[in-house]
């Protein structure tokens, strides 16, 4: 059998062949990127939040509309292969990230693992460690900025 067929599809097909599902299947359910982000005016750094998206649903990490998620969250960043290059904040950990630089998914990913828990399992998740955006004034975001995210 040709080798090349029997690597899991993230290593043998570019962002940009992959189905739909392939593509969604490639976010490990961490819920970093539904922070709320801050970025710093002079050094463009970014600051990741301990405030989460009205969206997620923080025992899950996974969105509670995730079909309209666009349309009722404004600053909501629909990531597609072709944005990919320009969203610098992901995580180092995104599955997303990771594949578009040519790395190997860590163990935990579901991918790899077999199951959506592991990311929890491995303390990749946000859970337990985020409140919804609902609970925080936007001025007071900058009391809530957290430094385990990388």
């Amino acid at each position: 059998m040709n080798a090349a067929l029997t690597k899991p599809f993230w290593e043998r097909k570019s962002l940009a062949e992959m189905t739909t599902a392939e593509w969604e299947s490639l976010c490990d359910g961490c819920g970093r990127c539904c922070l709320a982000k801050l970025q710093d005016e002079e050094t463009d750094e970014v600051y990741f939040t301990s405030v989460a998206c009205q969206l997620l649903d923080t025992d899950s990490c996974r969105c509670t509309n995730y079909p309209k998620r666009l349309q009722l969250v404004p600053d909501c960043v629909g990531l597609t292969p072709d944005n990919l290059a320009e969203i610098s904040w992901l995580p180092s950990t995104c599955g997303y990230r990771l594949v578009a630089e040519g790395k190997p998914l860590y163990d935990w990913h579901p991918l790899l693992s077999g199951s959506h828990k592991s990311v929890h399992e491995a303390g990749i998740s946000v859970r337990g460690r985020v409140l919804s955006e609902s609970f925080v004034h936007e001025d007071d975001l900058e009391d809530h900025i957290i430094h385990w995210i990388d």
